[in-house]
């Protein structure tokens, strides 16, 4: 009967890292409701939607869909569009395409990043698939989120693959969450599983943020707050004690660990550039006590004492490190810190405890889609496009540059599908801005998206996509988990929307590149494509069709393994994949290289430029860091109006900074530095550390007349200046002020 319900199975694939099990009731057509995964139907780990995945289809089948392609007739960022056909915006594409191809070659040409699609089948992928067929284009490295982790983990470790069952934090006696919060940002699927377990266990959890997060509780938690930029510095305090009580595991540093003391340094390296010369106060009089760390981080001297001996005599602990502390100005030195602890107290390699670092571990080959090579061949990091835009045939290896000695042009052409990176999840919105108007620089932009979204407006062509209720795909774990998702198409797309395989189909075709850019299949015949090669390696794999009615698969065959155990045991015989075959605490690779800021060869603490001891701090004496929120994935569900009460844009302030104001509680504040200003709510809260402000990211940004953001988007304030060694973001090192608004 038309009136009965269908069940339609699918995943999420958005970019907060949950793949969540959607159930689609459909009802003549049209979703009726959305369930999800249960403990009592699921087998294995519940993979169950949050309230975001339980809104996608309130949030992305509005009536404020981008619903046919556009072009722009204002200026531009102005979102002043005429409504044109697909064969002309097709048209347009392939003719600005050509132009600026023959006019200043591959190499002006870039694919921004974006993630608006979490799964196989992305838009950006699509699109450097079809560049690199016809003569290439400048690429990037690195990314938003991890763009510190996982270089400052494969320095000292040689690689990122440093994690390990997560139900093996049942095994330790104690966890510690380092700038980690995935209560609210979901950060995967099976994380805060294995983390409830552990705490249902009786086993303590210490959670270091300066802000009071939901994680800390959603599992009652120990919370130690501490200064934004400084875990470096916490780490060393932490690692003094450590030394100074016996504790170090000097049998394991000995053993597995190149730098840590004079007797354990490279070849042709002055023994007193050690880690230990740097702790004792040996290289430059100062020891690295608890009392010194307490002047920075703002961490009691006796809280820093029994961390570390809770943590060195634990044994085993596991040092979880999140995404937060390494979005810093000198990040790598964070992420450095916590590799540090693990060794000098030998957490590594052994059940229980945790290597740190990135953490990443997968038991399961993943599908990919097949890329040919790029004939460009040069990088930029990724957080350095807007310089590329400005500067490019400036840029040389000293500015990031890879494959190549320099850029020989600017970036003229960008295509940014599906993302929002473009204004409004870059730094420094106003800089960004400035740069995107003058079309004389960057000379044409794409734009596909759902809606008209900050970076939206600053297309030429803009272009209506699909969601993931309007076609196919194959998700993936983003971090832990052992199964394979499918995105189940539920209805037709919307409107004129189509997907971007589709359009870019027809500009191959104008390119007279179509037959070797689809290789005659189509987006299905992919998707079925690259699963057939996935079962090559991974034989346990049902039949396409079953899997993707099943809409999931978890993997019965999934071995448990511990990192670095075998290297840890036995070094001679599996060396670590470093130069060395150790754990690299000091690194050559640093040491005799140049950086635009100084760089240690060490994991030690680095005063950061906007810290708490810039003399800035007389301006601007408010650091100011971003979260993840629980109502948003990054800027995704923003314009779902309904969600905004589940976490009010708001800026959180401690009582003690607000008193000093005369701020109280749900007032308007402005909120500046030099690069912008806001005006926004205030909460006033003891969940935030004294002198420190925080505002979750990802708000679209709302400028008034006067170019003050009045949506609260973060980035209006923070800055584009990038990391010495990872060329990495540092959005969370940010001064600013506050006052009570007079609006």
């Amino acid at each position: 009967m038309m009136d009965e319900i269908q069940v339609i199975h699918t995943t999420g694939r958005n970019n907060c890292g949950g793949r969540c099990v959607i159930h689609v009731h459909m009802r003549n057509g049209k979703i009726e409701k959305l369930t999800t995964d249960s403990k009592e139907e699921c087998q294995g780990i519940p993979l169950t939607a949050c309230v975001r995945g339980m809104n996608y289809h309130k949030t992305f089948l509005g009536e404020d869909r981008l619903r046919y392609p556009m072009k722009r007739v204002g200026k531009r960022g102005e979102g002043k569009f005429t409504r044109i056909s697909w064969e002309e915006a097709v048209d347009i594409i392939a003719s600005q395409w050509i132009r600026i191809r023959d006019t200043y070659g591959p190499g002006s040409r870039y694919v921004n990043y974006a993630w608006g699609i979490s799964a196989l089948f992305r838009a950006p992928t699509l699109a450097k698939r079809l560049l690199s067929l016809d003569g290439g284009f400048l690429d990037y490295y690195n990314s938003y989120s991890t763009g510190c982790i996982r270089p400052a983990t494969e320095l000292m470790y040689g690689t990122t693959d440093t994690g390990q069952d997560t139900s093996d934090w049942m095994n330790a006696k104690l966890i510690l969450l380092w700038g980690h919060n995935p209560s609210e940002t979901k950060f995967d699927s099976v994380t805060m599983y294995h983390l409830r377990k552990a705490r249902k266990s009786g086993i303590p959890i210490i959670v270091i943020d300066p802000r009071k997060n939901d994680t800390v509780l959603e599992l009652d938690a120990e919370w130690v707050p501490l200064r934004p930029a400084t875990d470096s510095a916490l780490a060393d305090g932490m690692a003094w004690v450590i030394w100074k009580e016996g504790l170090l595991n000097q049998e394991f540093l000995d053993r597995c660990c190149l730098g840590f003391d004079r007797e354990h340094m490279p070849e042709g390296v002055d023994p007193s550039e050690c880690y230990l010369s740097y702790l004792t106060g040996e290289k430059d009089g100062i020891s690295k006590t608890p009392e010194w760390a307490e002047g920075i981080t703002g961490v009691p001297a006796e809280k820093i004492r029994e961390l570390a001996i809770r943590y060195a005599t634990a044994k085993p602990a596991a040092l979880i490190q999140g995404y937060g502390a390494q979005r810093h100005a000198y990040g790598e030195q964070a992420v450095r810190g916590g590799i540090l602890l693990a060794c000098i107290t030998g957490n590594v390699g052994i059940s229980g405890g945790w290597a740190s670092g990135t953490g990443d571990f997968s038991r399961h080959k993943k599908p990919f889609f097949p890329m040919p090579e790029n004939p460009y061949g040069r990088e930029i990091p990724v957080y350095a496009w807007t310089d590329a835009v400005l500067r490019g045939h400036e840029m040389t290896s000293f500015d990031g540059v890879r494959g190549g000695e320099k850029l020989d042009q600017d970036i003229k052409m960008i295509l940014n599908l599906a993302g929002n990176c473009l204004i409004n999840q870059h730094g420094d919105i106003n800089r960004t801005i400035s740069i995107l108007q003058d079309t004389s620089k960057c000379e044409f932009i794409v734009c596909s998206d759902l809606f008209m979204t900050p970076s939206a407006k600053f297309a030429d062509i803009l272009l209506p996509g699909v969601s993931m209720f309007e076609c196919e795909n194959i998700t993936m774990p983003w971090k832990y988990g052992d199964f394979l998702g499918f995105n189940n198409k539920v209805i037709e797309p919307l409107y004129e929307c189509r997907a971007e395989y589709d359009w870019l189909t027809e500009v191959a075709d104008r390119l007279g590149l179509k037959e070797s850019f689809t290789e005659g299949k189509t987006e299905g015949m992919w998707l079925e494509y690259m699963y057939k090669e996935l079962q090559k390696t991974e034989p346990e794999l049902p039949a396409y069709e079953k899997f993707k009615k099943a809409g999931i698969y978890r993997y019965k065959n999934s071995p448990y393994e511990i990192a670095f155990e075998k290297e840890c045991r036995d070094p001679g015989k599996y060396p670590f994949p470093t130069e060395s075959g150790k754990i690299e605490i000091f690194s050559k690779k640093i040491y005799f290289s140049r950086y635009p800021e100084f760089m240690p060869a060490i994991p030690r603490y680095t005063e950061p430029p906007e810290g708490f001891t810039d003399p800035l701090r007389e301006k601007y004496p408010l650091q100011l860091i971003g979260w993840h929120t629980k109502r948003r994935c990054h800027s995704i569900h923003d314009n779902n109006t309904s969600m905004h009460k589940l976490d009010p844009q708001q800026l959180w302030m401690n009582p003690a900074d607000a008193q000093k104001r005369n701020i109280r509680s749900g007032q308007l504040v402005d909120v500046w530095n030099d690069r912008g200003k806001l005006r926004i709510p205030v909460k006033v809260t003891d969940r935030i550390m004294e002198g420190i402000t925080a505002l979750s990211q990802g708000a679209w940004y709302r400028p008034d007349k006067d170019g003050t953001d009045l949506g609260g988007s973060i980035n209006v304030l923070t800055s584009q200046r990038m990391t010495p060694y990872a060329k990495g973001n540092p959005q969370h090192t940010i001064l600013v002020e506050v006052k009570a608004s007079d609006k």
